[in-house]
């Protein structure tokens, strides 16, 4: 699915409207993590070098009814004017009169960024005329929020309908980095999937069982495989009944691709100060796992650092814990050593492997969540999709 990029417009002395996102974790008005800010900052200049004006809209968190001060995009404003070095202005809405006279009025290289798209109702019904009017402030439409673009919203998707519009550079980046793995992978290509929930990884699984040449499991969704397979006693782990016949029949039909825990870390409760290293076929029924063992450990990392290209998404344990941390740290590690193309697809796994200080010595990153792991699934993501096409 190959899109027009920034690189195939010319921008000098046009207003164009970018949906980045900036849904950052904020604190009494204060940033705590600016990575998406951050990750923006090529396409942005790339665009004021270009010769543009800027109109930048996003959402933040999940305001319930209508605009919420502790929802505004006003400290990621102030960021975003330091790592600019020049002044971005608030707009007090996403749209309207006021909102259109504030565009009309920039001038090349001036940014102006909109209050939280969420703040209307119609952003996230995709409501057609809040999308015509947010198009109105602009001439062209550029998405770069790969994190907001499995969602067909008015600012991720309708607004493509009444602009041209083109992809970021990050988004660029995120669709050919996954999009070169599930098509052209270097081999051995490895999946590695952790988490909790069997049932948020099964299309996953579906898409890239026939595609990959090892499939590892581990974290609390591997105790279903477990129990599906040989029957195992897992305690009071992660038990996912209504997809034990899923589990069973990746358990049959991967054969040797399959790579799953032999032994794991049992505690009490994930809150343990400490916790116990048993083989998988005698954990004991008062207890739950809480992260992968060393030798499994070893041959999860051994199958990572062999690797032509990895993907991994979610954690080996419960990696918040930092009695339960090793596993994930470990896998962090040898993603870091694998000479191949190695790629963390989002959420949990971004945040361990940040924190374990590895993310710089990856490939990639990916900054969507839900969007990588749909991606994966192989669904077309509709804020990609609305772009126009190579």
């Amino acid at each position: 699915m190959a899109k027009k990029t920034v690189r195939d417009i010319d921008v000098r002395g046009k207003r164009v409207l970018v949906r980045v996102d900036f849904n950052v974790p904020i604190k009494e008005g204060v940033i705590k993590d600016d990575r998406r800010i951050r990750a923006a900052l090529p396409t942005l200049q790339f665009l004021l070098d270009g010769g543009a004006s800027l109109v930048l809209m996003s959402h933040l968190g999940r305001p319930k009814e209508g605009p919420d001060p502790q929802f505004s995009l006003g400290p990621v404003a102030r960021r975003l004017s330091e790592l600019l070095g020049r002044e971005v202005r608030l707009a007090p809405d996403c749209a309207g009169p006021e909102v259109e006279a504030m565009a009309a009025a920039l001038q090349p290289g001036d940014v102006l960024m909109l209050e939280n798209v969420r703040f209307q109702k119609g952003e996230t019904k995709n409501d057609p005329d809040l999308a015509a009017r947010m198009a109105k402030l602009a001439d062209v439409y550029v998405n770069d929020a790969f994190g907001s673009a499995h969602r067909a919203h008015a600012s991720t998707e309708g607004v493509a309908h009444h602009l041209p519009g083109v992809a970021g550079l990050l988004m660029e980046k995120e669709l050919k980095f996954l999009g070169d793995a599930l098509a052209n992978p270097a081999r051995p290509f490895v999946a590695v999937l952790g988490g909790a929930k069997v049932e948020d990884k099964i299309a996953v699984i579906e898409n890239l069982l026939p595609k990959v040449d090892k499939l590892v499991i581990g974290g609390g969704m591997a105790f279903t495989f477990l129990k599906a397979g040989w029957d195992h006693e897992i305690g009071k782990s992660l038990l996912d009944a209504e997809r034990l016949d899923f589990a069973r029949a990746v358990v049959r039909d991967a054969g040797p691709k399959l790579l799953l825990p032999t032994d794991v870390v049992v505690a009490s409760s994930i809150e343990s100060p400490e916790g116990t290293i048993v083989p998988c076929s005698s954990m004991p029924s008062d207890a739950m796992g809480v992260d992968i063992g060393p030798e499994t450990t070893r041959a999860f990392a051994d199958a990572v650092r062999a690797a032509g290209t990895v993907v991994w998404n979610g954690p080996m344990g419960v990696f918040e814990n930092p009695a339960f941390a090793a596993g994930t740290r470990a896998l962090c590690e040898a993603m870091a050593q694998c000479p191949g193309t190695t790629i963390v697809g989002g959420g949990d796994s971004a945040a361990a492997i940040e924190q374990f200080g590895f993310a710089d010595k990856v490939t990639h990153v990916s900054t969507g969540g839900g969007a990588s792991l749909e991606f994966l699934e192989g669904k077309v993501l509709p804020g990609v999709a609305a772009l126009q096409d190579l």
